[in-house]
This record gives C-alpha cells, structure tokens and sequence, in this order.
C-alpha cells in the first residue's frame, strides 16, 4: 500500500484544526450565506397509508420499491436500501399511520460527529451525505438520536443511506418527490417558520383531531420534520424522552476535558486514510 507523505500531513493538520475549534465545519454561515431552512410537516391525520412516498421515493433515488406488507402494529423502519418508512399504529385513538425517515435536525449530532463533513447541514435545511468525503467511519450511526443513518454492509462499495430531502430537486426549485406524490396531502413542504405557523393554526382550528403538541419544534433542538398526530407522539413509536436542547451541544466541553493523545487520534487515522486513498489513486491510473 503507498503512502503520500505529503498528503498526510496537510489532512492530519486540517482534521486537528477541525477538531480544535469543536467541529464546527459549516455550523457558522455569513449574512450573506444565510437561508431560512425548509423542511416539511407531516400531519398523520391525513395520511391514507397508501404508501406513495415509499415508492416515488425508491424511484428517484434508484432503490428498490419495498415490498414488504403494511400490518397494523408491526414496526417497520429505515434501511439500507429504504429511506422512509410507513407504519400503521395501534394508538388509544385507533390506527394511526406514521412516516418515518430522516428529521434533518437543525443541528445534527451526525455532522458534528462527521469528522470529513461528509455528513453536511446544508444551508437550505437539508442533511446530505457527501460519498466522496465519507472515511466509512459512521460515527454519524452512533451519534443519531433518531438512529437514522444506514450503512451498507452487503456492498463492495458500501454508501450511507438517508433521506436528503430530495435535495437535488429543491436546488431546482422543486419539493421533495414524496410530498408532491402524496394524495392525501399529509406532506407540506416550506420554512420551517411556515411550517410551524401552519401545524399551530390547525391544532387551534381543530383541537379534537390534534393532540397540543408539535414534534421536532424543539425535540433535540429542532427538526426540519415536523410531526402532527391525533395521538401522544409516544404511541407512534417516537422516543419522547429526547432531550429539547441540541445533542452538538453536549459536546462544547470535550476539547477541556478529554487528553489531548485522544483527541488527535480520530484526525490521525483520518490523516492515514487519505494519503493512502489518493495515493493508491494514482498507483491504479498507471496501471
């Protein structure tokens, strides 16, 4: 295996550089830079469990259409080759159907763990993973509260797997494939300041249909999905005993507390990574 020396020490230097000032890769935006994140809000009360999304979601992004059968009261989650999920749940207000997939946090605990920026908050809203930063670490599995991210394992060429929001087509102007395939209108794509000020005006407008609560308005510090059900968020399968602040957060102090030695390990084998990466690169272009 080659090694480039000079490769490793400029990523070494930069990967300490990131840990030193807390990870912080893209958390500060210029005024210039600045974008209201969009996300979308999902009201359960309208879902018909037809399971659109699922599919237009496996056709956009070249995954195979799920094929497995709805059953009331079975869980069914995220994979490595499915990024949303429907369940039908059994709730104290009868069946309830419940989308699941990436909450495109406003502060991911999986871009603060990423230590390449594969994982990335773009300044639209939407957390994307980046193939070509990505060292196959996935600390971004670990770190999810949501336990969002996939990896897989049965691939020569593994890729995380995670709903990006449909990214590509926002910067087109477009919305997400599964809230404009969506016939019963349970998926509304906007600001997340709209989003809320819609989720609040139905709650009051139809209190008997909405139990008072917004899931992701505060939940981990804020998601770009937003929950609505008739039924307690707990009922549906959500962990309700997340905490409100952001997960990033818990983290401001490690740099005062943690060794040094143990710091700069992580950059280090990221550092090894790299320079041997690129250096096997140009091995094979001379084969």
């Amino acid at each position: 295996m080659g090694f480039d020396r000079r490769n490793f020490f400029r990523t070494l230097c930069v990967a300490g550089a990131t840990l030193a000032v807390g990870n912080s890769f893209g958390a500060v935006k210029s005024d210039e830079e600045a974008v209201e994140f969009q996300g979308m809000l999902y009201d359960s009360t309208k879902c018909l469990g037809c399971r659109a999304c699922e599919r237009v979601c496996a056709k956009t992004h070249d995954l195979p259409e799920p094929k497995d059968e709805l059953k009331a009261g079975v869980p069914r989650n995220m994979t490595e080759t499915q990024r949303t999920a429907i369940n039908n749940c059994i709730t104290s207000k009868g069946e309830v159907f419940v989308k699941k997939q990436c909450m495109h946090c406003n502060e991911p605990a999986c871009t603060a763990a990423c230590l390449t920026q594969a994982m990335y908050k773009t300044k639209e809203g939407p957390v994307i993973w980046r193939g070509d930063k990505c060292m196959g670490c996935r600390y971004c599995m670990v770190s999810c509260p949501f336990d969002v991210p996939k990896f897989e394992f049965h691939s020569a060429n593994p890729k995380i797997q995670k709903c990006d929001l449909c990214y590509d087509r926002i910067k087109s102007g477009k919305i997400p494939a599964c809230a404009e395939a969506c016939p019963g209108d349970a998926l509304t794509f906007g600001t997340r300041r709209e989003l809320i000020a819609e989720a609040r005006k139905r709650i009051f407008e139809s209190p008997k249909d909405y139990i008072n609560q917004i899931f992701g308005e505060e939940v981990a510090g804020g998601t770009g999905l937003l929950y609505l059900s008739p039924a307690p968020f707990n009922e549906l399968g959500f962990n309700t005993k997340l905490q409100n602040s952001s997960y990033p957060a818990l983290t401001k102090g490690f740099l005062y507390s943690v060794p040094s030695v143990d710091v700069l390990l992580p950059p280090l084998l990221l550092a090894i990574y790299e320079a041997t990466k690129n250096n096997n690169s140009k091995e094979e272009d001379h084969e």
